[in-house]
């Protein structure tokens, strides 16, 4: 799928659904650098967010969660951002595909591999596009890494590492089991996602283990996990996850001429770099910061105008959560879960890359990051 002309006249109005950090410091400012997409309501039980945010970015249709079906029918929207709890996912997508609504949701796709299937399920019956927001799958930082290795570069890719982690406070709704949270939904799709648009294939079987170091914070869910994908022909992925450890986002792809290193890797807030090694010769590489949630809107407001697939689509999101989910049964039964077969449609490549300006991170109104900053 080509780039998405971001000079279209015509523009996909959204209902942005939830207003919490993530909203507030990424999606909101992005639909600045988004021509062909605009934001029409908020759905937000705050009524303070409303007042302010409405004002600061000229949205007049406010809505409660209560009031989202008639947010949907009241003829002012064309899709939604769905940028609530994990647990939440499900229920709002659904209600927005019967609806006649599109559907952009934030990744975990949901929580149970049956909650993704009924969202792909319903957006089918309904004729509505579902993409998940893995906004990566549009930056070039990324992009390019799936070209190095995959070009051959660096041999034959054999295996791939990765750590990502931050602290995370004890309000957060990161630590709220109910809620869906938990290190591999929240942090560990970035690896799993990576691991498997890197090799291009599904992993056949996984094994984690999760630790917990007695925290009171860590009281409902796992303070880290370390994951163990093996792919076809012996390849192997691992990551470590954690919400109590200091900031780190790297992922490294070691062949068998040279590697690959993302250091860092996943980030919204920063630039990311690489540095490609190839008999013993480095390449660094800086990539300036971008605004990744506007390329995001960009691509997913194209394939609503052109009616085109999204290429992170619902299948996209279910390959993800059923490897979280098989990985939480290893870790609790300390087993080795094999996974059976997976299909799935296109992956990202160069040919989606979406530049535009980073944009600014704005005053936030009753939110704070997962850190509390």
């Amino acid at each position: 799928m080509t780039s998405s002309n971001p000079e279209s006249s015509k523009k996909v109005r959204y209902a942005v659904v939830g207003l919490g950090y993530f909203a507030q410091a990424a999606v909101l400012p992005a639909f600045k650098h988004s021509k062909n997409s605009e934001i029409a309501a908020f759905v937000s039980d705050d009524l303070l967010k409303h007042k302010k945010l409405g004002e600061k970015y000229g949205v007049q249709h406010h809505y409660t969660y209560d009031h989202y079906d008639q947010c949907l029918r009241g003829g002012q929207i064309d899709a939604v951002y769905i940028a609530l709890p994990n647990n939440m996912h499900r229920e709002f997508t659904m209600r927005a595909a019967a609806a006649g609504v599109h559907v952009l949701c934030e990744k975990p796709m949901a929580v149970t591999e049956k909650e993704c299937e009924d969202m792909i399920q319903a957006c089918d019956d309904h004729n509505v596009k579902l993409m998940i927001a893995y906004r990566l799958h549009f930056e070039e930082a990324n992009l390019r890494a799936v070209e190095i290795v995959n070009s051959g570069k660096i041999g034959e890719a054999r295996f791939f590492d990765s750590v990502f982690s931050q602290q995370v406070q004890a309000d957060n709704i990161r630590m709220k089991k109910e809620l869906g949270g938990g290190t591999l939904y929240d942090m560990g799709v970035y690896p799993i996602n990576a691991a498997r648009y890197l090799f291009r294939e599904e992993p056949i079987s996984v094994f984690a283990f999760s630790g917990n170091n007695g925290e009171s914070r860590f009281k409902e869910i796992e303070e880290m996990t370390t994951g163990l994908l093996r792919f076809p022909n012996d390849r192997l992925a691992s990551f470590t996850v954690s919400f109590g450890a200091a900031d780190t986002s790297m992922y490294r792809v070691v062949g068998t001429k040279g590697d690959l290193l993302m250091e860092p890797a996943y980030d919204f807030t920063m630039g990311l770099a690489s540095r490609l090694t190839v008999n013993g010769k480095k390449t660094n590489t800086q990539f300036p910061q971008r605004d990744q949630l506007a390329a995001e809107l960009i691509y997913f407001s194209d394939c609503v105008l052109q009616d085109k697939r999204p290429e992170p689509s619902g299948a996209e999101g279910l390959a993800d959560v059923r490897i979280v989910r098989a990985l939480y049964q290893s870790a609790e039964t300390g087993r080795p879960v094999a996974l059976g077969p997976f299909v799935r449609g296109p992956r990202p490549d160069a040919d989606q890359t979406i530049k535009r300006p980073a944009a600014r991170m704005p005053e936030l109104v009753h939110a704070a990051g997962p850190s509390g900053s």
